[in-house]
């Protein structure tokens, strides 16, 4: 039985201009210690579809389907008991640092109260605890830097610090929100290597949320691709980057740079997201997409199951989808 399962999940938000659907439909599972890349632009539903399933959605939120963690229902626990299994068994690092941490808090008050509120060890023991962690994330001089405040930490360090906080009650699962925006390369690159040795050595299973197929290539199992509120494709990380099965993954892949070729232009996907209030009824990808025919605006087949484990939702035939 897979850790985290996931079926049928639908979130939709009623507003004065109409209802958005931001996810219609999406099913998957994740066993324990794997890593899940759900990826794909701005608007497709991808941190929406994981505040779900921790109960963090506005009160215009509607939620259906079934998610099961551990055997436990989580669409069906009440406030009381989600918050047990925040932090404690579910960790969360969302995606900006600066506004998710307190800037008037100090970094050690922050810290310890996770563990005094979530373990229920006494303020000594926590602030202990939490410089082993900062110490596990990589921070220089911890020990004087953990009475900081956020604002005296670079970009880099509070994405640190953010990684610590969520880890400290060692969870089964941890889900990062999109952890290198606004990060350049260089500190990128570590914040993700930082994370695969935290996993490692934790053992712990991982969705990562992002808009950047580069940043999930050498870090994911899995890989979902998202648009529109809906899956298009699912499939291991080595099948989806070499032999893409879906017109919208085909175009997330070419848009990455490539440092082994010479180009005048940055290749894009034209056009924009659908406007998820009055979304086609067909693909949600039809009107970007350079081989949709006129079925494609109409109507959408199901999901198509190939391969080993694979998933694509699309009209056309594999061979012509690309």
């Amino acid at each position: 039985m897979a850790m985290l399962e996931v079926n049928n999940l639908n979130v939709a938000f009623d507003t004065p201009d109409g209802t958005v659907q931001a996810v219609r439909g999406l099913s998957y599972q994740l066993e324990a210690g794997q890593t899940l890349g759900i990826v794909g632009e701005s608007g497709a539903g991808k941190s929406q579809g994981v505040f779900a399933l921790l109960g963090l959605l506005p009160d215009n939120a509607r939620v259906s389907g079934e998610v099961t963690f551990d055997g436990e229902p989580l669409l069906k626990l009440s406030e009381k008991q989600l918050n047990r299994i925040r932090a404690s068994r579910i960790g969360m690092i969302f995606q900006d640092p600066m506004t998710s941490l307190n800037p008037f808090m100090k970094v050690s008050d922050q810290l310890t109260e996770v563990l005094i509120r979530h373990r229920g060890l006494s303020r000594r023991q926590a602030l202990q605890e939490s410089l082993q962690m900062l110490d596990a994330v990589r921070i220089p001089d911890a020990r004087s830097r953990i009475h900081m405040y956020p604002h005296e930490f670079s970009g880099g360090m509070r994405q640190r610090v953010m990684i610590a906080m969520s880890l400290l009650c060692k969870p089964r699962l941890l889900i990062a929100d999109e952890p290198t925006t606004a990060l350049d390369v260089t500190v990128q690159a570590q914040v993700m290597g930082l994370l695969r040795e935290l996993q490692q050595e934790f053992n712990i299973a991982m969705v990562l949320i992002t808009h950047d197929l580069g940043v999930v290539a050498g870090s994911c199992d899995q890989i979902l691709v998202m648009y529109g509120g809906q899956m298009m494709e699912y499939a291991k990380a080595r099948d989806l980057f070499y032999q893409p099965a879906h017109p919208y993954t085909k175009g997330l892949l070419g848009a990455i740079p490539r440092i082994d070729e010479q180009v005048e232009e940055l290749v894009t996907i034209p056009g924009n997201p659908p406007n998820l209030m009055n979304l086609p009824p067909g693909c949600p990808f039809c009107d970007r997409c350079p081989v949709a025919e006129p079925r494609c605006f109409a109507e959408l087949d199901p999901a198509e199951h190939f391969g080993d484990g694979r998933i694509r939702v699309c009209n056309l035939p594999r061979e012509l989808a690309v």
